[in-house]
């Protein structure tokens, strides 16, 4: 690995906030869905904590005790992305957290998990440009998204 370390801090959606994180924790162990980016950096997570409920009132917040931590990347967690619906505030928290606190944003966790992709697919949820890109880093080969399911 190089010498560069990379701290991250994570916002679940509040629909799960009673989540352990488990496959946030192990895709962060294992370089895998949205954390595949930091291949050849450590990586450090300085934060775990939920939106704080619709609209997100948290977002507000929460980002400033991350940086305080040393985070430079925010990820907004997977449960987002496949959520019923998927968040509606998404897109707003990614450029509120960039523009406030001068971190980038990054759309997901862990793979996205075979059944949601499965039903997402069938209702045709992610068929705008904006929801297209933001589960492009989550959305590995069907094997990886079949172990975490």
């Amino acid at each position: 690995m190089k010498d560069t370390k990379t701290k991250v801090g994570i916002i679940i959606c509040d629909r799960y906030k009673g989540c352990a994180g488990g496959k946030c924790f192990r895709a962060a162990q294992n370089r895998e869905g949205a954390f595949a980016r930091y291949q050849d950096q450590e990586l450090e997570i300085v934060g775990y904590t939920s939106c704080g409920g619709c609209p997100g009132g948290n977002i507000e917040y929460a980002p400033a005790e991350m940086k305080k931590n040393g985070a430079t990347v925010i990820h907004l967690a997977t449960g987002f992305l496949v959520g019923y619906p998927p968040c509606p505030y998404m897109e707003y928290f990614k450029h509120f957290i960039e523009e406030q606190y001068g971190m980038e944003v990054v759309f997901g966790t862990h793979p996205i998990p075979e059944k949601y992709y499965v039903i997402h697919q069938k209702l045709n949820t992610w068929n705008t440009p904006f929801l297209q890109e933001a589960i492009r880093e989550s959305l590995p080969n069907q094997q990886l998204r079949l172990a975490y399911d």
